[in-house]
């Protein structure tokens, strides 16, 4: 089942625990700081007393810290209410088909590829990964960048079993290798998470991709 999973919420509870206890404990040295200064002031020798510019100084160092407390505890809050408001915004994209580079879910039908060879070159072969890192096919390529159907076989012809597989496109100039550069495919969006960095999609199959990777949106294709 498709989920719009927040995690900030968790997040947010440790960064209020965080910011909570650092308030407790600011306002815990504060008052200790104040009775050891009324202390200080009561037992100073009257004929050499503390200059009062001192005691100014040491205020205003310790108000600071206070000060400095707070805002972080701000931050966080703040911080916190954005990342819930960036996966709301998001949750729309759920059920749809994002183009990016990433590993895709092959179920036996054909993906359609976009492939974007370097200019420049007369030679270009495709290359498929499955999820385990291994290489399954290598096959020359059209050096174009219109849309590719793979059919979803290996060099052989043999159809290869369902899973996550990504594309990668070598390119060449008279027979040198000259570069080689990630597949974009169209990948359905399973769930939307709160990350360190904001909203990520999580694909089918279980990659995870920034929106900003996303090159195009539509809506899914109906079975």
């Amino acid at each position: 089942m498709d989920a719009v999973t927040a995690t900030t919420a968790p997040g947010a509870s440790a960064a209020t625990r965080r910011s909570d206890s650092e308030g407790t404990l600011i306002n815990s040295d504060f008052q200790t700081f104040l009775v050891m200064l009324t202390t200080q002031m009561q037992n100073q020798d009257p004929l050499n007393p503390i200059d009062s510019t001192d005691y100014a100084a040491q205020l205003a160092t310790f108000s600071g810290v206070e000060q400095q407390v707070k805002t972080n505890k701000l931050l966080e809050t703040l911080s916190a209410h954005m990342g819930i408001s960036s996966l709301a915004e998001m949750a729309s994209w759920v059920g749809m088909e994002a183009r990016v580079a990433a590993p895709v879910m092959f179920d036996g039908a054909p993906l359609t590829l976009y492939p974007d060879p370097q200019s420049g070159a007369d030679q270009a072969i495709l290359v498929v990964v499955d999820a385990a890192g291994q290489e399954v096919m290598r096959s020359p390529a059209p050096v174009s960048t219109e849309p590719l159907a793979w059919a979803g076989t290996d060099a052989t012809g043999a159809p290869l079993p369902a899973g996550a597989y990504s594309f990668r496109l070598e390119s060449y100039v008279a027979g040198e290798l000259v570069g080689a550069s990630p597949v974009e495919s169209v990948a359905r969006i399973a769930e939307v998470r709160n990350g360190t960095e904001g909203a990520v999609l999580v694909l089918e199959g279980g990659a995870e991709v920034l929106p900003s990777d996303v090159r195009s949106l539509r809506g899914a294709t109906a079975p």
